[in-house]
């Protein structure tokens, strides 16, 4: 039997969630969850922790008018080259182009 060792201060209750999570799932699971929950932890610590798909589409479509829509949407592959170069996924650079195509046919409720 090992000993598992917090620096911070636990309730019982956590103590209990904890083990339980250490008796019903295999370490394996156990520790990618940490592995993932460190990363995203220390990104934000850091100021790293990019907005999510939701907020990245509004961004890019919310303040534009239906002049700058169409424009974007004539010149979509200079566009997707942009987006690339900001870091976005293919799936997010899809909606995008789904939301600047919704705002342009006066579809409010399919921008993301």
């Amino acid at each position: 039997m090992h000993t598992l060792r917090l620096r911070h201060d636990v309730s019982g209750e956590q103590l209990r969630e904890i083990q339980r999570y250490l008796d019903e799932m295999p370490i394996e699971y156990v520790l990618a969850g940490l592995r993932f929950s460190y990363r995203r932890w220390v990104a934000k610590e850091h100021g790293m922790l990019m907005v999510g798909r939701r907020s990245k589409v509004r961004q890019e479509v919310e303040m534009l008018t239906p002049e700058q829509a169409r424009w974007r949407l004539e010149n979509w592959s200079r566009m997707v080259r942009l987006y690339r170069e900001k870091g976005y996924s293919y799936p997010t650079i899809h909606r995008i182009r789904k939301a600047l195509l919704s705002m342009l046919s006066g579809n409010s409720n399919g921008q993301m």
